[in-house]
């Protein structure tokens, strides 16, 4: 193997995971590209992200700006002098001198099959679009969102198990595999490219914390789809005797007849706009633990036959 000079460019967990292969495979990582950190906890303590603290730990140089716009931010990148970057979940725009300046460029691991989910939240969107399975994109970047030419892809299945947070885990530890297997190629050509094509375009736009409000006109299956794709972050909810309760799975059930909303039973099966039902199975109330929703049924008796839930 030829031991590539590189940055990582990236913030969260799912960048961490690239970072690590990419460091046990033997490259010399030279600086790391962060957002800057961000306040945090009770305290409101300015945090570093996942791959901030993990790289200063290791003793790798971090670099946090806000922007990349400038000519000094676009010359301190230029006299790394690399080989190649790889983004991952970074956050911010890379402009064209900035995607110019490595030797090989920058290569981009993304969480979609491309062109679909090109944006900000595809683990989410793919679960909450009923799609059957997403993957990794390697791909070149451009000056485009998410336009570049793909390298390598594979592919996981999305089954009624499958949640942001496990597809997430899957998909970080797959585009970490795929990227040192990419990485391996470059000084001898790399592999071939593929320009991705016109149809089949989609955008995961980011996530809103309101889209995690359930809506009980909706079917059951979108609503299960939502419960899924907002674990754990938003976390879907309804409202109920002044509460947010936060619903973290569910199972559909056959039809009640009630009304959309509507308790239908002491199982806390909650009536669907398209005549099925919902069941929350695991729940948490504020400042509680989340539970079983049996459980909290035994303990707290305000979830009543006919009433109604927002």
């Amino acid at each position: 193997m030829t031991k590539l000079r590189l940055a990582l460019m990236g913030t969260p967990d799912f960048a961490l995971v690239a970072l690590k292969a990419i460091v046990a495979a033997g490259h010399d990582v030279v600086c790391v590209y962060s957002q800057p950190p961000r306040p945090s906890g009770r305290g409101q303590k300015e945090t570093p992200g996942p791959v901030h603290a993990w790289a200063a730990a290791q003793g790798i140089m971090v670099r946090t700006p806000v922007s990349l716009k400038s000519a000094e931010a676009q010359q301190e990148f230029a006299d790394l002098e690399l080989d190649v970057a790889v983004v991952a979940a970074y956050g911010l725009i890379l402009p064209r001198a900035v995607l110019d300046a490595p030797k090989y460029g920058c290569l981009n691991i993304h969480a979609s099959l491309l062109p679909r989910w090109r944006g900000a939240a595809p683990i989410q969107r793919a679960i909450l679009a009923g799609d059957h399975e997403t993957g990794v994109t390697i791909m070149q970047m451009d000056a485009g969102l998410d336009t570049g030419d793909m390298m390598l892809m594979r592919a996981l299945p999305i089954t009624n198990q499958t949640y942001a947070s496990n597809l997430h885990d899957g998909l970080a530890a797959l585009g970490g595999e795929m990227i040192v297997e990419v990485l391996a190629t470059l000084p001898d050509g790399g592999v071939a490219r593929t320009v991705q094509p016109e149809d089949g375009v989609t955008y995961a736009a980011k996530l809103d914390k309101s889209e995690a409000k359930l809506d009980f006109n909706d079917p059951a299956a979108v609503l299960e789809r939502k419960i899924r794709a907002f674990t754990p972050w938003p976390g879907a909810f309804f409202e109920h005797a002044g509460e947010r309760i936060k619903v973290q799975s569910a199972e559909i059930v056959p039809g009640t007849g009630g009304k959309p909303g509507e308790i239908m039973d002491d199982h806390l099966t909650i009536a669907c706009g398209d005549g099925h039902a919902l069941r929350p199975t695991r729940i948490q109330r504020p400042g509680k633990a989340v539970m079983d929703a049996d459980a909290v049924l035994r303990g707290y008796d305000k979830f009543a036959r006919g009433v109604i839930v927002q």
